[in-house]
């Protein structure tokens, strides 16, 4: 795989991370502006006050003149459940799409009972009509 700069990594994966909502922002029209200038459509965390920094402790103390923050990515279970946290300090610490996916699917493998359709009682299950346990099938297909 060629090597490629973080923002061409953004900027190939923003379809894929694209939200419309949800967002937190000090300064909404600054944020805008930043991600307009970036041709960005993934989200953007603005922290401007450095609440989050402090409360979690991650500043970047190597540059104390523009007082980063140390650029962690942090993958969530339902129920706001830590599953991993990569430490982006260097550009080969932060996840890549494919980490994420694998991230995506080891976690939706937990929480789907029908994630292996070989698991004993999945094929009786799905014989007695009883498709609860089943994506799509809250309710019976037949």
């Amino acid at each position: 795989m060629a090597a490629q700069s973080a923002g061409g990594f953004l900027s190939g994966a923003q379809g894929w991370v694209r939200q419309d909502r949800d967002h937190l922002y000090d300064n909404l029209l600054q944020t805008n502006e930043f991600r307009t200038g970036l041709n960005a459509q993934w989200p953007f965390f603005s922290d401007n006050d450095r609440k989050v920094q402090k409360d979690l402790d991650i500043q970047e103390y190597t540059d104390p003149h523009h007082n980063p923050m140390i650029p962690y990515t942090v993958v969530l279970k339902p129920g706001l459940e830590i599953f991993k946290i990569y430490n982006g300090y260097w550009f080969f610490g932060r996840p890549t799409i494919e980490n994420l996916r694998e991230d995506l699917r080891e976690t939706t493998m937990d929480i789907r009972p029908d994630w292996d359709l070989a698991t004993l009682g999945m094929r009786e299950a799905w014989d007695a009509d009883e498709k609860a346990n089943f994506y799509p099938y809250p309710t019976s297909q037949r």
